[in-house]
Order: structure tokens, then sequence, then C-alpha cells
């Protein structure tokens, strides 16, 4: 059997998945990402292989302010701000230990990482995602993009690209909570 080609194009716009891309925007395995709440530019990773975002953070503590959980961070990028940052305690993450993590001694087979919520543009996409606190210092990129974040972004990654994006260019009064 031979399908004309009008027949073919139809059935392709039909199929699910090629209707759910067309709404998608491709990135790039690496992206300039502007974390709008600290006006910084960095380089990210994305990892559509994590399920949350991480930030590299040094001398991470909990306080408590008005009855609620805060966490102050500095930021482990050579760059960055040499004050402490301090945002509101989301939740805390736990991330499954890699097998060169894992200490047999200690019966967690995880982390427990801080997580707070940034507000950060890629291209032209504006988004808050919640982040998880930890020293990436001994990484190339600071911050790493996990799946959680990229679906917020509508996100498909093509990792055959970088900054494939640009730089970032949101409109400051674009909705972050798309």
């Amino acid at each position: 059997m031979r399908l004309e080609p009008s027949a073919l194009l139809c059935c392709l716009f039909l199929s699910p998945g090629v209707g759910l891309a067309a709404n998608k925007t491709v990135y790039g395995l690496n992206e300039y990402v502007k974390l709008k709440d600290l006006d910084l530019e960095v380089a990210a990773k994305l990892d559509t292989g994590a399920k949350t975002a991480s930030l590299s953070a040094r001398d991470i503590r909990r306080f408590k302010r008005d009855d609620e959980t805060w966490v102050q961070f500095y930021l482990a990028i050579d760059e960055a701000h040499e004050y402490p940052i301090e945002r509101p305690l989301a939740r805390i993450s736990k991330i499954k230990r890699r097998a060169g993590d894992y200490d047999p001694d200690e019966e967690k087979t995880y982390t427990a990482r801080p997580v707070i919520e940034m507000t950060v543009c890629m291209g032209q996409a504006l988004r808050t995602i919640e982040v998880n606190l930890t020293d990436r210092s001994a990484f190339q990129y600071p911050l790493l993009i996990g799946s959680e974040a990229l679906k917020r972004f509508s996100a498909l990654v093509d990792p055959g690209l970088k900054y494939a994006a640009g730089k970032p260019g949101c409109i400051t009064d674009a909705n972050p909570g798309e």
C-alpha cells in the first residue's frame, strides 16, 4: 500500500507526538540562564535524567523567621556575589545517592537538600522553578536544570545543540508562573 504525500502529511499531523512537539521550545544541552532574583546570568546544563534543578551553593544553613523556615547560603560560583542570600524554604528534597557517594555505614541512600523557588529566564521564557541547593563547584556548570523545570519551560532538549536559545531576553512583566 502506498500513501499519497498529502495523506502521509495528514497522518503525521494527527500523530499525538507531533502535535505536542509543535508547542515546545527546542533548547540545547547547555543554555544561558538569568537568575532574576539575583540579577545574575549563568551557564546551565539541561539534564532530562535529573528530576530537580540544582544550584551551586555553599555554607547552607536553615533558620527561622516569623515562624517560617528560611535558608541562607552563598553562591559557589567564581564570579558570584560575596554576600549571603536568604530565601524561604519551599521543601526538603531527597536526592538519590550515586554508587560512589553511598556509604554503607550510613543507612541513608539519599541526601537531603533544601529547595527554594527561583524565577529564571531561559531564552524568552520566564518561569518560577524549584531549585535544590548543593555545592556544584566541582562541576563545569553551576546550574543544572532537571526534568521538572524543563516541563515548566515546555522544553525539548536537543543534545546536539549548545546555547540554542541565545542570551536570556525575558520581558520583566511576563508571567513567571506558567
